[in-house]
Protein backbone atom coordinates (compact mmCIF):
# COMPACT_ATOMS: atom_id res chain seq x y z
CA UNK A 1 0.00 0.00 0.00
CA UNK A 2 1.50 3.81 -0.72
CA UNK A 3 1.80 5.50 2.31
CA UNK A 4 -0.61 8.24 2.84
CA UNK A 5 -0.48 11.34 4.87
CA UNK A 6 -3.15 10.80 8.21
CA UNK A 7 -6.00 12.71 7.18
CA UNK A 8 -6.86 15.00 10.16
CA UNK A 9 -2.93 15.67 9.75
CA UNK A 10 -3.73 17.01 5.89
CA UNK A 11 -6.72 19.76 6.86
CA UNK A 12 -4.14 20.35 10.65
CA UNK A 13 -7.08 18.65 12.89
CA UNK A 14 -7.41 16.65 15.82
CA UNK A 15 -9.38 13.55 15.67
CA UNK A 16 -12.37 14.84 18.34
CA UNK A 17 -12.93 17.36 15.75
CA UNK A 18 -16.25 18.49 14.98
CA UNK A 19 -18.48 18.20 11.81
CA UNK A 20 -18.25 22.26 11.95
CA UNK A 21 -14.62 22.06 12.46
CA UNK A 22 -13.87 19.94 9.29
CA UNK A 23 -15.78 22.09 6.92
CA UNK A 24 -14.28 24.92 8.14
CA UNK A 25 -10.32 23.39 7.57
CA UNK A 26 -11.20 22.06 4.36
CA UNK A 27 -12.37 25.85 3.31
CA UNK A 28 -9.65 26.85 4.49
CA UNK A 29 -6.68 24.58 2.74
CA UNK A 30 -8.60 23.98 -0.20
CA UNK A 31 -8.55 28.04 -0.84
CA UNK A 32 -5.04 28.07 -0.13
CA UNK A 33 -4.09 25.64 -2.07
CA UNK A 34 -6.36 25.29 -5.42
CA UNK A 35 -4.57 25.10 -8.59
CA UNK A 36 -6.12 28.07 -10.10
CA UNK A 37 -5.06 30.23 -6.84
CA UNK A 38 -1.66 28.99 -6.14
CA UNK A 39 1.21 28.61 -8.69
CA UNK A 40 3.52 25.75 -6.22
CA UNK A 41 4.81 22.73 -8.13
CA UNK A 42 2.85 20.85 -5.09
CA UNK A 43 -0.14 22.92 -4.82
CA UNK A 44 -2.35 19.86 -6.66
CA UNK A 45 -0.90 17.41 -5.30
CA UNK A 46 -2.56 19.13 -2.22
CA UNK A 47 -5.33 19.89 -3.66
CA UNK A 48 -5.73 16.52 -4.54
CA UNK A 49 -5.14 15.49 -0.93
CA UNK A 50 -7.12 18.22 0.95
CA UNK A 51 -10.63 16.88 -0.82
CA UNK A 52 -9.55 13.20 -0.25
CA UNK A 53 -9.24 14.20 2.88
CA UNK A 54 -12.53 15.69 3.45
CA UNK A 55 -14.24 13.23 1.55
CA UNK A 56 -14.16 10.93 4.37
CA UNK A 57 -13.86 12.96 7.56
CA UNK A 58 -16.91 14.65 6.48
CA UNK A 59 -18.67 11.43 6.05
CA UNK A 60 -19.92 9.96 9.09
CA UNK A 61 -19.38 7.05 8.27
CA UNK A 62 -16.60 7.04 6.14
CA UNK A 63 -14.92 8.61 9.33
CA UNK A 64 -15.82 5.88 11.71
CA UNK A 65 -14.44 2.93 9.08
CA UNK A 66 -10.95 5.55 8.90
CA UNK A 67 -10.54 5.54 12.90
CA UNK A 68 -11.18 2.40 13.29
CA UNK A 69 -9.32 0.71 9.80
CA UNK A 70 -6.95 3.64 8.47
CA UNK A 71 -6.35 3.70 4.52
CA UNK A 72 -6.29 0.53 5.07
CA UNK A 73 -10.36 0.54 4.94
CA UNK A 74 -10.53 2.63 1.45
CA UNK A 75 -7.62 0.14 -0.48
CA UNK A 76 -8.73 -2.88 -2.21
CA UNK A 77 -5.40 -4.56 -1.98
CA UNK A 78 -5.90 -4.63 1.35
CA UNK A 79 -8.51 -7.46 1.35
CA UNK A 80 -11.14 -5.68 3.12
CA UNK A 81 -13.38 -5.39 0.01
CA UNK A 82 -12.97 -1.86 -0.94
CA UNK A 83 -15.77 -0.74 2.33
CA UNK A 84 -15.43 3.17 0.89
CA UNK A 85 -13.72 3.70 -1.99
CA UNK A 86 -15.15 3.50 -5.28
CA UNK A 87 -18.09 0.94 -5.94
CA UNK A 88 -18.24 0.18 -2.33
CA UNK A 89 -21.38 1.16 -0.35
CA UNK A 90 -19.84 4.62 0.34
CA UNK A 91 -19.10 5.86 -3.02
CA UNK A 92 -15.78 6.93 -3.61
CA UNK A 93 -13.40 9.66 -4.03
CA UNK A 94 -13.43 12.60 -7.13
CA UNK A 95 -12.73 15.87 -5.37
CA UNK A 96 -13.84 15.95 -2.36
CA UNK A 97 -17.52 17.22 -1.85
CA UNK A 98 -17.29 18.57 -5.50
CA UNK A 99 -17.97 15.67 -8.26
CA UNK A 100 -17.29 16.48 -11.85
CA UNK A 101 -20.80 17.66 -13.46
CA UNK A 102 -22.14 14.52 -15.73
CA UNK A 103 -25.10 15.51 -18.23
CA UNK A 104 -27.40 14.10 -20.03
CA UNK A 105 -30.00 14.76 -22.76
CA UNK A 106 -33.09 12.78 -21.67
CA UNK A 107 -33.65 15.70 -19.44
CA UNK A 108 -36.80 14.04 -17.68
CA UNK A 109 -39.13 14.72 -20.30
CA UNK A 110 -38.00 18.15 -20.38
CA UNK A 111 -37.02 19.98 -24.04
CA UNK A 112 -34.04 21.67 -23.12
CA UNK A 113 -32.86 19.98 -20.00
CA UNK A 114 -30.75 17.62 -18.40
CA UNK A 115 -28.85 17.05 -14.83
CA UNK A 116 -25.58 17.91 -14.12
CA UNK A 117 -24.11 17.00 -10.46
CA UNK A 118 -22.01 19.38 -8.97
CA UNK A 119 -19.23 21.28 -10.61
CA UNK A 120 -16.31 22.29 -8.42
CA UNK A 121 -15.55 25.70 -10.50
CA UNK A 122 -18.42 27.48 -9.73
CA UNK A 123 -18.42 26.68 -6.10
CA UNK A 124 -14.76 28.04 -6.41
CA UNK A 125 -16.39 31.04 -8.40
CA UNK A 126 -18.04 31.39 -5.00
CA UNK A 127 -14.83 31.83 -3.12
CA UNK A 128 -12.97 33.64 -5.06
CA UNK A 129 -15.07 36.02 -6.92
CA UNK A 130 -14.77 34.69 -10.48
CA UNK A 131 -11.98 34.12 -12.68
CA UNK A 132 -12.39 31.00 -14.02
CA UNK A 133 -13.43 30.05 -17.39
CA UNK A 134 -16.88 28.47 -17.32
CA UNK A 135 -19.57 31.06 -18.16
CA UNK A 136 -21.90 31.77 -15.35
CA UNK A 137 -25.93 31.00 -15.98
CA UNK A 138 -28.51 32.26 -14.30
CA UNK A 139 -29.40 29.76 -11.27
CA UNK A 140 -32.47 29.14 -9.15
CA UNK A 141 -32.62 27.21 -5.84
CA UNK A 142 -35.47 24.56 -5.40
CA UNK A 143 -35.91 22.53 -1.46
CA UNK A 144 -37.74 19.13 -1.78
CA UNK A 145 -38.91 16.63 1.10
CA UNK A 146 -36.46 13.58 0.90
CA UNK A 147 -39.51 11.35 0.10
CA UNK A 148 -40.34 13.82 -2.75
CA UNK A 149 -36.63 13.06 -3.77
CA UNK A 150 -36.51 9.57 -3.32
CA UNK A 151 -39.73 9.13 -5.93
CA UNK A 152 -39.49 12.49 -7.98
CA UNK A 153 -42.45 14.94 -8.18
CA UNK A 154 -43.06 17.82 -10.09
CA UNK A 155 -42.86 21.57 -9.04
CA UNK A 156 -44.41 25.15 -10.53
CA UNK A 157 -41.47 27.72 -10.15
CA UNK A 158 -41.99 31.21 -11.10
CA UNK A 159 -39.31 32.98 -12.86
CA UNK A 160 -39.28 36.51 -14.16
CA UNK A 161 -42.79 36.85 -13.78
CA UNK A 162 -43.17 33.35 -16.09
CA UNK A 163 -44.28 30.32 -14.87
CA UNK A 164 -42.01 26.78 -15.14
CA UNK A 165 -43.19 23.28 -14.34
CA UNK A 166 -39.62 21.70 -12.91
CA UNK A 167 -39.77 17.59 -13.23
CA UNK A 168 -37.56 16.29 -10.52
CA UNK A 169 -36.67 12.95 -11.04
CA UNK A 170 -36.49 10.13 -8.74
CA UNK A 171 -33.04 9.84 -7.07
CA UNK A 172 -32.10 13.49 -6.96
CA UNK A 173 -30.12 14.33 -4.57
CA UNK A 174 -28.51 17.63 -3.18
CA UNK A 175 -27.36 19.74 -5.39
CA UNK A 176 -28.65 18.04 -8.17
CA UNK A 177 -29.11 20.48 -11.06
CA UNK A 178 -32.18 20.51 -13.46
CA UNK A 179 -30.32 22.93 -16.41
CA UNK A 180 -32.63 24.41 -19.25
CA UNK A 181 -31.83 26.41 -22.43
CA UNK A 182 -31.84 29.60 -20.17
CA UNK A 183 -31.28 29.20 -16.45
CA UNK A 184 -30.39 25.67 -14.02
CA UNK A 185 -32.42 24.96 -10.99
CA UNK A 186 -30.41 23.22 -7.62
CA UNK A 187 -32.31 21.09 -5.95
CA UNK A 188 -31.38 21.45 -1.97
CA UNK A 189 -33.16 17.73 -0.41
CA UNK A 190 -34.63 18.27 3.43
CA UNK A 191 -33.37 15.92 5.66
CA UNK A 192 -35.69 12.58 7.15
CA UNK A 193 -36.43 12.14 10.55
CA UNK A 194 -35.23 8.37 9.93
CA UNK A 195 -33.30 7.91 6.97
CA UNK A 196 -29.99 8.94 6.04
CA UNK A 197 -28.85 8.81 2.36
CA UNK A 198 -24.97 8.06 1.17
CA UNK A 199 -25.28 7.83 -3.01
CA UNK A 200 -28.03 5.61 -3.56
CA UNK A 201 -28.03 3.63 -0.52
CA UNK A 202 -30.03 4.34 2.78
CA UNK A 203 -29.12 3.73 6.16
CA UNK A 204 -31.95 3.15 8.85
CA UNK A 205 -31.38 2.93 12.66
CA UNK A 206 -33.74 0.48 14.26
CA UNK A 207 -33.97 -0.16 18.19
CA UNK A 208 -35.14 -3.76 19.22
CA UNK A 209 -35.63 -4.85 22.87
CA UNK A 210 -32.96 -7.05 24.82
CA UNK A 211 -35.40 -9.89 24.95
CA UNK A 212 -35.85 -10.05 20.90
CA UNK A 213 -31.79 -9.62 19.99
CA UNK A 214 -31.66 -12.59 22.84
CA UNK A 215 -34.35 -14.92 21.58
CA UNK A 216 -35.05 -13.86 17.97
CA UNK A 217 -38.34 -12.41 16.64
CA UNK A 218 -39.85 -10.71 14.32
CA UNK A 219 -39.99 -6.65 13.41
CA UNK A 220 -41.66 -4.03 11.24
CA UNK A 221 -39.23 -1.67 9.60
CA UNK A 222 -40.25 1.32 7.45
CA UNK A 223 -39.24 1.40 4.01
CA UNK A 224 -38.67 4.15 0.80
CA UNK A 225 -41.93 2.17 -0.51
CA UNK A 226 -43.91 3.76 2.47
CA UNK A 227 -45.36 0.66 3.54
CA UNK A 228 -44.11 -1.62 6.69
CA UNK A 229 -41.56 -4.33 5.77
CA UNK A 230 -40.78 -7.38 8.22
CA UNK A 231 -37.37 -8.04 8.95
CA UNK A 232 -36.50 -11.44 11.13
CA UNK A 233 -34.20 -10.75 13.64
CA UNK A 234 -32.54 -14.03 14.41
CA UNK A 235 -31.58 -14.89 17.96
CA UNK A 236 -28.10 -13.73 19.64
CA UNK A 237 -28.07 -11.19 17.47
CA UNK A 238 -25.51 -8.34 18.36
CA UNK A 239 -26.13 -4.46 18.87
CA UNK A 240 -25.20 -3.10 16.05
CA UNK A 241 -25.12 -5.39 13.54
CA UNK A 242 -25.84 -4.21 9.66
CA UNK A 243 -28.57 -6.09 7.99
CA UNK A 244 -28.66 -5.27 3.76
CA UNK A 245 -31.63 -4.95 1.96
CA UNK A 246 -31.04 -5.70 -1.49
CA UNK A 247 -32.54 -3.08 -4.01
CA UNK A 248 -34.51 -1.30 -1.29
CA UNK A 249 -32.81 1.80 -2.03
CA UNK A 250 -32.50 4.80 -4.54
CA UNK A 251 -33.59 4.81 -8.02
CA UNK A 252 -30.64 5.62 -9.68
CA UNK A 253 -30.50 8.63 -11.87
CA UNK A 254 -29.11 6.88 -14.67
CA UNK A 255 -31.56 4.42 -14.85
CA UNK A 256 -29.13 1.34 -13.45
CA UNK A 257 -31.06 -0.35 -10.64
CA UNK A 258 -31.44 0.83 -7.22
CA UNK A 259 -29.07 1.26 -3.82
CA UNK A 260 -29.53 -1.26 -0.56
CA UNK A 261 -31.30 -0.50 2.30
CA UNK A 262 -28.83 -1.01 5.32
CA UNK A 263 -30.99 -1.50 8.65
CA UNK A 264 -27.92 -0.72 11.91
CA UNK A 265 -29.79 -3.45 14.77
CA UNK A 266 -29.21 -1.07 18.15
CA UNK A 267 -29.89 -3.05 21.24
CA UNK A 268 -32.46 -0.78 23.33
CA UNK A 269 -31.35 -1.23 26.97
CA UNK A 270 -33.49 -0.09 29.31
CA UNK A 271 -32.54 2.76 31.84
CA UNK A 272 -34.89 1.72 34.26
CA UNK A 273 -35.50 -1.60 35.32
CA UNK A 274 -38.99 -2.71 37.63
CA UNK A 275 -38.44 -4.91 40.86
CA UNK A 276 -39.24 -7.94 39.31
CA UNK A 277 -37.25 -6.97 36.20
CA UNK A 278 -34.25 -6.67 38.39
CA UNK A 279 -35.06 -9.84 40.15
CA UNK A 280 -35.44 -11.78 36.64
CA UNK A 281 -32.01 -10.14 35.53
CA UNK A 282 -30.28 -11.14 39.10
CA UNK A 283 -31.71 -14.81 38.61
CA UNK A 284 -29.89 -15.00 35.05
CA UNK A 285 -27.12 -13.26 36.47
CA UNK A 286 -26.22 -16.58 37.83
CA UNK A 287 -26.44 -18.60 35.40
CA UNK A 288 -23.20 -16.28 33.58
CA UNK A 289 -25.03 -15.44 30.61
Amino acid sequence: MVTKRDYYEILGLKKTATAAEIKSAYRKMALKYHPDKNKESDAEQKFKEINEAYQVLSDEKKRQMYDQFGHAAFDPASGMGNMGGAGGPFGGFQQGPFTWSYTTGRGGGQEGANFDFGDPFEIFEQFFGGGFSRARRPRYGLTIEFMEAVHGVEKEIEINGKKHTVRIPAGANDGTRLRFDEFDVSIEVKTHSRFKRDGYDVFLLEKIPLTTALLGGNIEIPTLREEKLKLKIRPGTQSHSLIRLREEGIRNLRGRGKGDLYVRIVIDVPEKLTREQKKLIEELKKTEL
